[in-house]
């Protein structure tokens, strides 16, 4: 009848060649099993520590009575909010959070580039691997050790008052480090570099020993200098991986690290101008007031601010790379 009247008529298809997309998708996952085995562990973690907790939202909303329960507990709005927005230390805390991240991003972020290119100019493979471990050791240190190297360097007896103020300069005291909380900006920072600069390192490093070796060969052919070849081939060619690494930093930019703030300046009370940040001022409050809710409260600042952070930072790199943008 199509042939008639001019048309073509549908090919049938056999029925063997119609498999069923079940029996397709069955046939992939028996092809692919170990790999789906190897991602249960991955995505139980994402699970266990990144989205259950998600349900504990509903408590920076409320005022928890142990004796109502979690459920029972009445509901306030906003009031555990005002702890923390309205206390006289708000603006101290959120200053110390947000500088102290902004110092990290930055130099944390030239200071790892810098050691990853240097590491690329040497040609032994034997001390390329010496030094990369010698530099991520300290990140695999705990802090709370780290707290107690830098109270051998700083305490009243320790390195620096014993061997050089009073020993080598002569003075006739050394500096009182953990009550001078004006040293201590310096102290966080350095401290910070020291811990995380190698981990950093490995990631950049990574990015550049990829990069097609051709481009040198090509700048060496013209002369080019090490800066040069730093400038113009491995600093744009590893951009998009400094750019990921900075918008995951901005992220967690109202974050801090309690063993840093917290351990390293061994609580001292004289020292929180400059070392109480948002995590230490809620733990604190935690310990003294055992008000939940409000620690909540802070938690629900804290991951709403950076969401809203660094989707404003990956609009702003967008909008002057396209293709450089997470998302």
């Amino acid at each position: 009848m199509g042939a008639i009247n001019g048309t073509t008529p549908a090919k049938a298809v056999p029925a063997q060649m119609q498999k069923p997309k079940k029996g397709r998708r069955m046939k992939k996952i028996k092809r692919y099993y170990m790999l789906y085995l190897m991602m249960i562990p991955g995505i139980a973690y994402l699970i266990i520590n990144n989205y259950i907790p998600m349900f504990g939202l509903y408590l920076a909303f409320k005022d928890i009575d142990f004796r109502k329960g979690l459920w029972g507990s009445d509901w306030i709005g906003l009031k555990n909010f005002e702890f923390l927005f309205k206390s006289t230390d708000a603006f101290i805390i959120t200053r110390n959070t947000i500088l102290y991240n902004l110092a990290f991003i930055v130099i944390n972020t030239f200071l790892a580039v810098a050691v990853a290119i240097l590491l690329n100019e040497i040609v032994s493979v034997r001390r390329v691997k010496i030094y990369q471990s010698l530099i991520l050791l300290p990140y695999l240190i705990s802090m709370v050790v780290v707290a107690y190297l830098v109270l051998a360097f700083l305490d009243a007896k320790g390195f620096i008052n014993s061997s050089l103020i009073t020993g080598l300069f002569g003075q006739s005291e050394g500096v009182g480090w953990y009550s001078e909380p004006g040293y201590w900006p310096f102290i966080i920072i350095f401290v910070n570099a020291w811990k995380n600069i190698g981990y950093l390192c490995v990631i950049y490093y990574a990015s550049i020993i990829g990069i097609d070796t051709e481009y040198y060969e090509a700048a060496n052919l013209d002369g080019a200098t090490m800066l040069q070849r730093v400038r113009y081939i491995t600093v744009p060619l590893i951009k998009p991986t400094i750019i990921t690494m900075v918008l995951l930093s901005i992220g967690r930019m109202f974050y801090s690290d309690f063993g840093l703030f917290y351990q390293v300046p061994m609580d001292s009370g004289a020292l929180y101008p400059t070392t109480n940040v948002i995590d230490t001022y809620v733990y604190r409050a935690l310990i003294k007031l055992s008000d939940i809710g409000m620690a909540s409260a802070a938690g629900v600042y804290q991951s709403v601010i950076g969401f809203i952070v660094v989707l404003v930072s990956n609009l702003v790199v967008r909008r002057i790379d396209k293709d450089n943008a997470l998302f």
